[in-house]
């Protein structure tokens, strides 16, 4: 099944800035609120949220504030080298008192009931995990947390009270020992839930050490898309759009979602990564190449949904549920 949004991920909302804050050495936190005093759609831990700025950039940023506060959502926004357009624009032009264009949230990191969780944050990838912290707390499941970064300045939130409910390990890499994941983590318990975001060689380490662990223990969630090699599928295949009654042919160096709107059928898309999951699309037929940063191991064998931005077909032949 496609994975939860609040509303329609076309649906969006005119925020202000109500706060800019430093969080850390080029870290900014943004607190966006209704400027007409309305409350804010409910999420819950993991959810990230799409920002479109005035100068045309979309990007997604987890929400790592308290769900229970819906007077105002807070996102941080580490100011990349080079930038895209996004955190560049935020650290030099935006302001308190702006609106900014928001997205509802969508959920592709839920928090799974657990008997014990383990989180392990890399650099800004402390923004989803922190939500998680609280509600782990609210839960009355057990906890501990390893939170790395390159030097204590750069790594946000780290007066928050949320680190304080639980074990937590800080580890500078300018200051402590590297850290031996596989030791620290252990083998997971069955029931137990490891849930990690941060830079793909840390994810993608984990994945491997995951392979000798309980059946869907590993929850990852990933800013930059994984590396993936040429596609194995076909090099040509047909796409039915069932509910527009239209076919499209997508050709290699083409992406489903291109051939779509080329054919007129609007898609709803923002990251054009894999990484966001605003196209997810289910499948009525057809085996799908899944060349996404989201679905779990369990979901690309199941085949229900793919993101069409970037995946592709084994076969010849794809329906799809647009």
């Amino acid at each position: 099944m496609p994975h939860s949004a609040v509303d329609s991920p076309e649906a969006s909302l005119a925020l202000r800035v109500r706060a800019m804050r430093w969080e850390a050495r080029d870290v900014l936190s943004l607190e966006l609120d209704d400027p007409t005093g309305a409350p804010l759609p409910a999420w819950e831990p993991g959810a990230h949220i799409d920002l479109r700025f005035a100068n045309g950039v979309e990007r997604q940023y987890s929400l790592c504030s308290d769900p229970a506060d819906r007077t105002a959502w807070r996102v941080a926004i580490l100011a990349e080298s080079p930038s895209r357009g996004g955190s560049r624009y935020v650290h030099q032009s935006l302001r308190v008192g702006e609106l900014v264009t928001v997205s509802a949230p969508i959920n592709h990191f839920a928090l799974a009931p657990a008997t014990e969780y383990v989180f392990v944050a890399g650099g800004i990838g402390i923004t989803p995990i922190l939500p998680m912290l609280s509600e782990a707390v609210r839960r009355g499941i057990p906890w501990r947390l390893a939170y790395l970064g390159s030097t204590e300045e750069r790594m946000a939130f780290l007066r928050y009270p949320q680190l304080a409910g639980g074990e937590t390990l800080l580890v500078r890499g300018d200051a402590d020992e590297r850290l031996d994941l596989a030791a620290w983590i252990g083998v997971p318990s069955a029931g137990s839930a490891v849930y990690a975001c941060g830079p793909e060689r840390m994810l993608d380490a984990l994945e491997t050490l995951s392979l000798d662990w309980p059946h869907g223990a590993l929850h990852l969630e990933r800013f930059q898309p994984k590396t993936f090699g040429e596609s194995q599928g076909a090099d040509t295949f047909e796409v039915v759009a069932a509910r527009s009654d239209l076919v499209v042919t997508v050709d290699r160096g083409c992406s489903i979602l291109e051939m779509l709107e080329s054919a007129g059928i609007g898609v709803p898309s923002s990251c054009l990564e894999g990484v966001c999951g605003t196209c997810e699309t289910t499948v009525i037929d057809g085996t799908p190449e899944h060349r996404d940063s989201i679905l779990t191991p369990d979901e690309r064998e199941s085949n229900e949904t793919m993101m069409i931005c970037v995946s592709r077909s084994l076969g010849e032949r794809l329906v799809l549920d647009i």
